[in-house]
C-alpha cells in the first residue's frame, strides 16, 4: 500500500487507535465523542483501511479516557516520550495495576504460543499478537506510573483482605 507514512508508523497508530476506541466504550461511543460516524471509527481501527484517526478526534477521545494513547504512539515514533502527571492515592492502584499486567502478559503468552505452535505466524495471528502486545504495554505503563508515584510518596501501604 502506498502511504505518505511508513508502514510501522501506520500500524502503530492503528493499534493505539483500537486501544483508545476500546477504552472509550466501542465504535458507537467513540463516534459520539469524536463527532463522527461509527463507520469512520471502524475505518480508523481497521489495519486494512488507509484512514487514520484525525488529530482532533484523537485528542477528544484521549481527553474522555484520560489516557494519551495515540499521542504517546506519535511521540514514541518520533523518538520522544510523554511525561505523566503525578497521581494521587497511587498505593490504592498498585494491586489493580499489577493484576492487570499479569493478566495481559498471560494473554500475550497464550496468543504467541498458539501462533508459534505450527511453526508459522500468519498476518492474522500477527495482528492478534500486536493487539495483545498493545494491551500488555498499556498495563505495564500503568504499573510504571504507580511505581513512580510510590517513589515520590516514599512508600505505599496496601490493605489486602484475604
Amino acid at each position: 500500500m502506498n502511504r505518505p507514512i511508513s508502514d510501522v508508523w501506520f500500524h502503530r497508530v492503528k493499534s493505539a487507535t483500537r486501544d483508545l476506541v476500546k477504552m472509550a466504550g466501542g465504535v458507537v461511543r467513540a463516534g459520539e465523542i469524536a463527532g463522527v460516524s461509527k463507520s469512520e471509527v471502524s475505518r480508523w481501527q481497521a489495519a486494512t483501511d488507509a484512514d487514520i484517526i484525525s488529530l482532533p478526534a484523537a485528542l477528544a477521545l484521549e481527553a474522555e479516557c484520560g489516557v494519551p494513547m495515540v499521542t504517546t504512539a506519535m511521540a514514541e515514533l518520533n523518538g520522544r516520550r510523554l511525561t505523566d502527571p503525578q497521581t494521587d492515592n497511587v498505593a490504592s492502584c498498585l494491586l489493580g495495576a499489577f493484576t492487570g499486567y499479569t493478566r495481559e502478559s498471560a494473554e500475550l503468552l497464550g496468543s504467541m504460543s498458539q501462533a508459534l505452535a505450527d511453526g508459522k505466524v500468519t498476518p492474522a495471528e500477527a495482528e492478534l499478537i500486536s493487539r495483545s502486545i498493545a494491551d500488555t504495554e498499556q498495563t505495564l505503563t500503568r504499573l510504571k506510573m504507580v511505581m513512580a508515584g510510590i517513589k515520590v510518596a516514599g512508600s505505599a501501604t496496601l490493605r489486602v483482605v484475604v
